[in-house]
């Protein structure tokens, strides 16, 4: 697939906010969140709790809403009637997965970039189980939260499942194999699948441009 452009925001563009991985902070968006805002997008990079510069400590944050909240209390803040583009890289597709579970009707699309797509007739925790791979590969200890997922009933049809979902798979991606994105698309069909021919797993940094212009696509057209 040619580099898409990166398109200029359309006049109230919706709100883009990008969702790390385990092990990461917001600060790893710095360069696709530069893209967008350029371009004219509204973009937020929220740390999660005990990421990035997030003071606490894993053992203060026992649950995984826990862990998702600063997402969850930015959605809830948003104006009446606004809605967010959700973005979530690796362990982050989980949490903008709670998210749209969560609020539905403040999503306007939600976008995993080589991450995490749970389905919503399996445990939550069934993707994560499956990828022992991606689970060696941490810039800081971290937890999945198995247990706590593996205790909650599969997402809903109704309301993670009613969300526009599209997919970035990044096909040079060692952590998250193409195949096992490929395996993940299979059990929960997405409206659009989208490829970075040459990203590994931290596309926003070996492919940033052309991230940014898959999601501005997504933001001016799901929106």
């Amino acid at each position: 697939m040619s580099t898409p452009a990166l398109a200029t925001a359309a006049e109230g563009a919706t709100r883009i906010i990008l969702v790390h991985g385990t092990g990461h902070g917001g600060w790893c968006w710095y360069r696709v969140a530069t893209l967008l805002r350029a371009a004219g997008h509204r973009v937020d990079a929220p740390d999660l709790a005990a990421s990035g510069i997030d003071s606490r400590q894993l053992r203060d944050v026992p649950t995984f809403e826990d862990y998702t909240r600063p997402l969850l209390d930015a959605l809830r803040a948003l104006p009446p009637g606004e809605r967010a583009v959700l973005v979530g890289h690796s362990f982050g597709g989980m949490s903008i997965a709670l998210a749209a579970e969560t609020f539905p009707e403040k999503v306007a699309a939600a976008v995993f970039v080589t991450a995490f797509l749970p389905d919503c007739t399996n445990p939550r925790s069934q993707v994560i189980e499956k990828d022992y791979t991606l689970s060696q590969s941490l810039a800081r200890v971290s937890s999945y939260y198995v247990p706590d997922l593996q205790s909650q009933t599969p997402f809903s049809e109704a309301r993670y499942g009613a969300v526009s979902k599209m997919y970035v798979v990044c096909k040079q991606d060692q952590a998250m194999t193409e195949a096992y994105q490929h395996t993940m698309i299979a059990a929960c069909p997405v409206a659009e699948v989208r490829e970075i021919a040459d990203a590994d797993h931290m596309a926003m940094f070996s492919a940033p441009a052309e991230l940014a212009g898959h999601l501005a696509h997504v933001a001016n057209t799901y929106a």
